[in-house]
Parts: C-alpha cells; structure tokens; sequence
C-alpha cells in the first residue's frame, strides 16, 4: 500500500555512501527531504545531487536533513560521488543510500512498473519532525526535480505549522497569507491585530508580521 500524507515515515536500515543508517536514528528530531534516483552515473540525477550539495546553507536555515536514494551498491557512489562533486563544482555532504536490493524503494513505493519496471522514479517525500510525512513529489525519471519549489514548501509547512493560517496560489516567504477559515472575525482580530482583507466570509489575507 502506498504511503500517504500524515503516515508515519516507515523506518528501515540500509547501507549508504555514509555507512549504515537507521532511518528513524538518523532522522534525530529534524525535518527531512529524502528523495530517489533511478540509477548512479546519470546525468540528471548527477545535477540534483549537486544542487542539493549548493543548497546546503538553505537546508540548514530551515532545520533540514538531506538523504538520497539509488538502487546501486555504496561502492558505486563513493565513484559516483567524484564525478558530482567535479562537474557540479560542489561537494556531497549527505549521505546516498546504497539500495541495490530495492528494500527502501519498495517499502516506499517508489517502483512503477508502468513507467520502468527496473529503476525508480523521482520520488520526494518530506518528513517532519515527529516522523510524519508532509509532502510526497513523484516525478518521472526524465524530469529533474525543482528544489526551490520544494523549499518553498517546506516554507509553507513551517509557517502553517506555527501559525493559523495556508498559504495561497504561488505563495512565497513574505507573501500575503489566507487566515484559517476555522477562526472567527474576534479570533482573527485578536491573533492578527495588524489587520486583515475580507474579500469573502471564507476568504481573508493578513501580511504576517516580520520576525526577527
């Protein structure tokens, strides 16, 4: 059965270009960004795991862990691993988990037998702190993925984790965001004494406060 949003992030153990993980270990309280890739030694997995690598300072910032998977042995991905940090002129600091015998793609339903019976596909799951999965991205395996819009997202989860309010259409950090509709108009006043638009009952922006 296919994992869905809310679930516990199952936990496993595997080898990876780090040495043994255990994944609800590893996870250690933080959020996390565990993404696949069909294969070592291709190219548009070699420029992901060279922007993750560039992303560092924002995952960071964000409190978030990084863990890449491919269905190839720890060997293959220390070799691997040059020839990333050469062509993307950056260097990997997160480990790559060595599925070759496809236990974690399995357990993650990352095989699609209609798309490629043999490889994964560009599977992205976010886990939050409490090991709960927050966002699940599945791409093909010719398309690269877009790691802005997966910060932006993990944007999104934070700030409507700690405040009552969801983000609308295109949201980015600083953008006007949609007060719950579970507030009343006295609650939202009093939560949001800057102010708020009612475009409708069920519609209401507030430009959050900057926090320093």
């Amino acid at each position: 059965m296919s994992i869905q949003l809310g679930q516990e992030a199952p936990d496993f153990e595997q080898d990876s270009s780090e040495g043994r993980i255990r994944f609800h270990e590893w996870l250690d309280g933080h959020w996390a960004v565990l993404f696949s890739h069909p294969k070592d030694f291709t190219p548009i997995c070699t420029t992901e795991l060279g922007e993750v690598s560039r992303l560092r300072p924002e995952w960071d910032r964000r409190g978030v862990k990084t863990i890449a998977l491919s269905v190839d042995p720890a060997d293959s991905h220390q070799r691997w691993i040059g020839d990333i940090n050469e062509t993307q002129a950056t260097k990997v600091d997160y480990p790559i988990l060595a599925d070759n015998d496809q236990k974690v793609a399995t357990l993650y339903d990352m095989i699609h037998p209609e798309s490629d019976p043999k490889v994964t596909v560009r599977s992205v799951f976010v886990i939050d702190p409490g090991r709960k999965v927050r966002l699940i991205l599945t791409y093909p395996p010719s398309i690269g993925r877009n790691f802005a819009e997966i910060l932006r997202s993990i944007d999104a989860l934070q700030l409507t984790d700690a405040q009552k309010v969801a983000t609308p259409v295109n949201w980015n950090p600083g953008d006007e965001v949609v007060v719950s509709p579970k507030l009343s108009d006295d609650e939202a006043s009093k939560l949001f004494p800057q102010g708020y638009r009612t475009l409708r009952p069920y519609l209401r922006l507030v430009k959050l406060k900057e926090t320093t």
